[in-house]
């Protein structure tokens, strides 16, 4: 059985061997997104204006106005002296052409104060630059920057997240593989009382694996940095994997799965079908109806922060309105996020998230993307989110010198 494992874990490694290297070295960086992003581009993100801020709405007609083409599909509400607000836009349909209008951009930065746009970006651009480093980052992170085709842009996501599932099973079998054999190769202590040589403790036949021999040549210390390596880090990586797996795939498998075996509360990402790629929803409510009608059921939920985030993306037919402290950017990306969701044809409250309420199940669904990032522990757990990004870098690579060392080896006999 060992020997078949053995066979197991090696391919399954070496299939995910370079996406693990693009996902960790990526991983690390992006654990400080916000903050680079902000260095990289400080003179779109810091404002001069000072005095009172202007209305998101108003913001929002200033983008509109400065390109006929384009639209808003997602504003800050959460504006604040000195820092841009960010909008989304999407590029509005040609009435001469029927067809959409070509945009070079999808981000614009605004003064909440004097309403003048500071700068614009393509988020989704392959072009490598400082304006785009981060969000390129990121979305070859999360999906390889896959394009779209056969009807669907979610075929990087789910290739990341069949690599995460491959990688969640294959750390399963190296674990495996480090215990120690049972008849062979048991260390024997001496017995000075009796003469005899008892069996050495299960732990005490363990205990080389989690061992890096640092003198002992090149060969041994890349294969302990290896074991030993994945041993120390054996649970946070079935963390990463599993929540890259639950969020990659999260319509598809994880939450069915999560829903047969457990009792969850569904909302309209989980009850509406998406309409047709390349397709759009016009919606019937306007963004100022939508956020006045989640302020209000915000309030009567008692929720504790004010709407920081409105998005209308026309795939749902529904707004997503957030809720966050727009100045603690690590909770409002770890359970300090909450979100009311109106729908864009009737106004009618379609359903909310809420960190920490509902059933367990709905409490372990809202955990996966702060448990992935790290970001539930605050500073700590970016750092240590950042740090395993550079392990899981050394431990893929590592297993591929291993493997191109064996397989010498067996070439030479």
């Amino acid at each position: 059985m060992r020997e078949l494992w053995t066979v197991v874990h090696r391919w399954m490694g070496l299939t995910v061997a370079l996406f693990l290297i693009v996902a960790g070295a990526t991983g690390a960086v992006i654990s400080w997104d916000h903050e680079i992003d902000e260095w990289l581009n400080a003179d779109l993100m810091h404002t001069p204006g000072r005095g009172a801020l202007q209305s998101p709405l108003a913001l929002a007609a200033a983008v509109q106005d400065s390109d006929a083409r384009a639209e808003v599909s997602y504003m800050t509400l959460g504006l604040e002296e000195g820092h841009a607000a960010s909008f989304l836009v999407r590029p509005k349909v040609d009435p001469a052409t029927g067809q959409a209008f070509v945009l070079d951009y999808n981000n614009v930065f605004v003064d909440p104060v004097t309403a003048q746009i500071t700068g614009q970006r393509d988020s989704k651009s392959l072009a490598l630059s400082k304006r785009n480093l981060m969000p390129w980052l990121r979305h070859l992170h999360e999906s390889l920057h896959m394009p779209a085709f056969w009807g669907s842009d979610r075929w990087g996501f789910w290739l990341m997240g069949g690599v995460a599932l491959m990688w969640l099973i294959d750390s399963f079998v190296a674990l495996y593989l480090t215990l120690p054999v049972r008849a062979a190769q048991r260390l024997r202590t001496a017995d000075a009382g009796t003469g005899r040589a008892p069996r050495a403790s299960w732990w005490r036949r363990w205990q080389p694996a989690w061992v890096v021999r640092w003198r002992a040549g090149g060969y041994k210390l890349n294969f302990d940095l290896h074991r030993a390596g994945g041993l120390w880090v054996w649970g946070i990586i079935i963390v990463v994997s599993f929540t890259s797996f639950s969020l990659n795939l999260y319509r598809e498998v994880f939450y069915p799965v999560m829903s047969t075996i457990s009792t969850t509360t569904p909302g309209p990402y989980e009850t509406l079908k998406p309409a047709p790629y390349g397709s759009f929803i016009t919606p019937k409510i306007s963004f100022a109806q939508a956020i006045e009608i989640a302020q209000r059921e915000g309030e009567r939920l008692n929720f504790e922060q004010s709407p920081g985030g409105i998005w209308y993306g026309g795939d749902f037919p529904f707004y997503n309105v957030s809720f966050f402290d727009p100045s603690d950017e690590l909770g409002a990306l770890g359970m300090g996020l909450s979100n009311i969701y109106v729908s864009a044809e009737t106004g009618e409250v379609l359903g909310s998230h809420r960190p920490w309420h509902g059933t367990a199940a709905d409490v372990f669904v809202q955990l996966q993307l702060p448990l992935h990032s790290g970001r539930i522990l605050g500073m700590p757990g970016r750092i240590m989110m950042s740090v395993m990004g550079l392990v899981v870098v050394m431990l893929s690579v590592t297993g591929i010198v291993i493997w191109e060392r064996k397989r010498r080896a067996r070439r030479r006999k």
